[in-house]
C-alpha cells in the first residue's frame, strides 16, 4: 500500500536539496502518516485508517463521523 492519507489524499511531494553552493539534487518530502483505529458509533464497528497527522487533528476537532462523511463526498473513502 502506498504512503497516501486515506482521509485527505495527501501524498509525497518532490523538491530539491539546496546546498550552500546552490547545488540542487532531487528529494522527496514524505507525508507524516500514522495507523489509527477509530470506533464509528453509527455503524457500531471499528475501522483502521492510515491517516496524516493533520487529518488526525481534524478528526479530533470535528469527529470521525463528520470527517468520513466529507471524505465519502470527495470520493476518497468508500
Amino acid at each position: 500500500m502506498s504512503r497516501v492519507c486515506e482521509i485527505t489524499g495527501k501524498r509525497a511531494m518532490v523538491g530539491n536539496n539546496v546546498s550552500h553552493a546552490m547545488n540542487k539534487t532531487k528529494r522527496k518530502f514524505s507525508v507524516n502518516l500514522v495507523k489509527k483505529r477509530f470506533y464509528i458509533a453509527e455503524e457500531d464497528r471499528w475501522v483502521t485508517l492510515k491517516i496524516s497527522t493533520s487529518a488526525l487533528k481534524t478528526i479530533n476537532k470535528k469527529g470521525i463521523a463528520a470527517v468520513l462523511k466529507d471524505a465519502r463526498a470527495n470520493g476518497l473513502v468508500k
